[in-house]
Order: C-alpha cells, then sequence, then structure tokens
C-alpha cells in the first residue's frame, strides 16, 4: 500500500513557487487550510494565482497571503466577504476573475477529470458571460466554462490514514474534494492521521492516489472567523412577515435552497413535522435551525457560514455535486433575496450600484437551476425608490426566472407571463402599493 509522506506545514509551503496557480479549498474558514496558508505567507512567494470560493477573512487564510501582496489574481465566487480584497481590486493591486461558484466548481472537477470544460446554463445573458463561447442545445443557450488546474492544491480533511485517504467533516468537503484532483501536487492539512486500515474504505472520500503529501494540524476556534460561534440576531417585525409569507408557498418534500438575508430566516420557522427538505450549495441535505450555542468546530454550516443543526436524514457532500443538483433540476425551490424584480420575470440581485463587481456566489447557478423562484425583497430601496421596475437596470442574475416575489408590501406573481399582484401584505394598501410600484402590473385581488 502507498505511503504518503507527513511533512510540517512550513515544508509545505516551501513547495509552492513564484507565479504558481494556487486552489485552496474552504467555504469560508471552514474546510480552510488555514496553518498551510499562514506558513505560505512566511514565505517570500508572490505572484500566486489563487483559486478559491474566496480569500478568507481579514488577515486569515488566503486573507494573509492578500495582505502580504502575495497574490497577484484570484479566481472564485464571492470576494466580497474579505473587505481587503475588495480595497486591493479597487486599488488596482488585485486582479479578480468572477466565477458562479456551481461554475467555479465544476471547472475544477473538470480540470480534476481531465475534460477541456463544459457547457452551463448559469450566467447565459448576464455580464458574466461576456467574451465566452455560447452555443443553444435543445432551444437553451449556454455558456462554455473551461477546466481549471493549479500547480499546487492546498485542501484540509478531517482524517487521513498513511496511505493518503481522506475523510471530511460535516459541510468541509465544499471545494476540497474537487481541487484535491485538480493540481499537479496536492498537501492535505488533516486534523487526525491513523494507520492504514482504520479507516473504512465505505466512508472514504478522497483516495489516496490524488494526495501526495499530508500535514497534521489541529484546528481551533481562532482559525474559524465568523464561523466560529453563534450570535443571537434581532428580527425585524416586517422581514419576518415576508419570511412566514414564503413558507406559505412549500409543501412536504420539497427541496428548497434559502439565499443570505431575508431568505435565513424561512429556516428558523421550519419544523421537522413540515417534511420540508433544506438545501444549502456548500454542500448539506437536511439543514435545522441554529444551535443555541457553539460553532463550527462542532455543527456545519449553510451558505450565510453560520452554524447549523442537521436534522434526521441530513446527508453531506461536496460543492460540485451540490451545484449539479441545482442545475439537474433536483432543487424544487429557491427562496433568494433581490434588488430588482422586472416586468419579465428578469432578476438582479448580485451587484450593487456603485460597488466593484466581486460577488455572485452561488445566485446565478440558483436562480437558473431551481424549479421554482421566490424573490423576498423589500419593495423600495432606502431612497424610496421601487425595486420593481419595468426592465431591470442592474447587472441580471437571470433572465425569466422569477415565479414569485414578495415584499413587506404585496405578493406579485406571473401567471399567463404578466406581473400581477396576487395579495396584499397584512397593513398594506392597494393605493400604496401602486405609488411605491415602478413597474406596470395586472391586479388579481
Amino acid at each position: 500500500m502507498k505511503r504518503v509522506p507527513q511533512i510540517t506545514a512550513e515544508e509545505a509551503a516551501a513547495m509552492v513557487k513564484d507565479g504558481d496557480v494556487l486552489l485552496v479549498g474552504g467555504f469560508g474558514m471552514t474546510g480552510n487550510p488555514v496553518h498551510l496558508l499562514h506558513a505560505l505567507a512566511e514565505r517570500p512567494v508572490k505572484n500566486l494565482t489563487y483559486v478559491g470560493n474566496n480569500v478568507g477573512e481579514a488577515g486569515l487564510g488566503g486573507g494573509r497571503l492578500l495582505r502580504n501582496g502575495q497574490i497577484k489574481k484570484a479566481i472564485g465566487s464571492y470576494f466580497t466577504s474579505n473587505p481587503e480584497a475588495v480595497e486591493a481590486a479597487l486599488r488596482g493591486e488585485l486582479e479578480v476573475e468572477l466565477l458562479p461558484q456551481g461554475s467555479l466548481a465544476e471547472a475544477l472537477r473538470a480540470g480534476g477529470a481531465g475534460l477541456g470544460g463544459f457547457y452551463t446554463p448559469t450566467a447565459a445573458g448576464t455580464l458574466l458571460a461576456k467574451g465566452r463561447e455560447t452555443r443553444v442545445i435543445g432551444g437553451k443557450e449556454y455558456v462554455l466554462v473551461e477546466p481549471i488546474r493549479g500547480n499546487v492544491a492546498f485542501i484540509r480533511a478531517w482524517k487521513a490514514d498513511t496511505a493518503g485517504n481522506l475523510v471530511y467533516r460535516m459541510t468541509e468537503q465544499n471545494f476540497n474534494k474537487a481541487m484535491a484532483t485538480a493540481a499537479d501536487l496536492v498537501i492535505a492539512e488533516v486534523e487526525q492521521i491513523v494507520p492504514v486500515g482504520e479507516l473504512d474504505p465505505n466512508h472514504i472520500h478522497t483516495p489516496g492516489c490524488y494526495v501526495d503529501y499530508l500535514v497534521e494540524a489541529r484546528m481551533t476556534p481562532e482559525f474559524l472567523g465568523s464561523s466560529a460561534s453563534v450570535e443571537a440576531r434581532k428580527v425585524d417585525p416586517k422581514r419576518l412577515a415576508m419570511a412566514q409569507r414564503a413558507l406559505r408557498e412549500l409543501k412536504p418534500g420539497d427541496v428548497v435552497n434559502l439565499g443570505i438575508g431575508i431568505p435565513t430566516l424561512v429556516a428558523d420557522l421550519i419544523t421537522p413535522e413540515m417534511g420540508i427538505i433544506l438545501h444549502t450549495e456548500n454542500g448539506m441535505l437536511g439543514v435545522g435551525p441554529s444551535p443555541k450555542t457553539g460553532g463550527a468546530m462542532d455543527y456545519p454550516v449553510n451558505a450565510g457560514k453560520i452554524p447549523v443543526t442537521a436534522l434526521p436524514g441530513a446527508s453531506y457532500f461536496d460543492s460540485a455535486d451540490s451545484f449539479a443538483m441545482i442545475r439537474g433540476g433536483h432543487v424544487d425551490v429557491a427562496i433568494m433575496g433581490g434588488l430588482q424584480v422586472d416586468e419579465e420575470a428578469n432578476l438582479a440581485n448580485w451587484a450593487i450600484p456603485g460597488k466593484p463587481l466581486l460577488g455572485v456566489g452561488g445566485a446565478m447557478d440558483l436562480a437558473s437551476g431551481a424549479r421554482r423562484l421566490i424573490i423576498t425583497m423589500t419593495h423600495t430601496n432606502p431612497d424610496g425608490s421601487s425595486k420593481i421596475v419595468p426592465r431591470c437596470d442592474l447587472p441580471l442574475t437571470a433572465r425569466k426566472a422569477v415565479d414569485l416575489v414578495i415584499t413587506e408590501l404585496a405578493v406579485f406573481g406571473y401567471p399567463e407571463g404578466r406581473l400581477t399582484l396576487l395579495e396584499l401584505m397584512p397593513g398594506a394598501s392597494l393605493e400604496e402599493v401602486r405609488a411605491k410600484t415602478a413597474a406596470r402590473f395586472v391586479e388579481a385581488l
């Protein structure tokens, strides 16, 4: 049986060269090879291309490399979670290539599988499709995404045996599993290394043939950043009312994905007796409410990087499989936030006016892949302008994808393809809705 060398984080960091493409696992700081990254931050290595869902947090994980000026380019899906990445991009010190989260995961899987790329409906008709080859297949537009490979991959697993077989913990598979296949040199940071034979072959996620070196390093709460613990949150009654109204749209057996913001409130309203199966794109089915205490040392995390509980019958998987579920139509309902929705059911929710385009996450995948899309958002912007508009003038997330819009004032749908006022929310008047809605709509009250 193969025996994988066990080295220190410092020895691993010495294997990364100037100009390398570095693949870095993790979703936020969970499943993040923080010890390897911090060791690399002590080296005089520069001009790195950093591939990861995000660039850690400020001064933590990849954020430490960024702060040192060691990263020349970042390829990922959600850089706005690290304000220092935003600042570096604005100053022109960091080149950024933004990909939808599902496209990033699949590009890594394609790179590891020796494929020349793939066509996806995600991002069709949006800014992120600009400059990419598109094809119409079966009457639907698809975007070509090329594979991603790296010189070195830093990944994190829970357990390894001395042959390099890896087992991940809860939602820590995320991007690690695909990245383990897609680099010339793979270094796995693990919590525990056990002798060959102690891991059940049925439970191994990454076979040892992908792993070149092992580094044993213990995770502690200070390395988990914002996911380290649960904080109590105050809920605005109007936002809660929108979440309660969205819950009425769900039925037993539905697989439901909740976006960040107002949609996350729905999770706390769902009970096991309802039979609703919550999906989070970083790799979990069967999401339960937030724990009363504790953090990511003890619990999985959701897409908002918030620790959650697992209901009986829950399952874990990696990000590539998660987005295959989404694109393949296996998610019944997605509930997402919005910046604009228009008369043609187009959605804009990822690009904020006046802000750099540095964070899309899984929004495009979900908006185009879920069977039904519900948008929960405030009816107007802080300046009083309507979010329900004749035509979106913000960068699109998805075209003709919205099925229902829920605001604090009203519920709109698209029966027969026309924007239609279906009902008023408690305390709202028809006159107020008319005055605060820029789009033309039919009334079906």
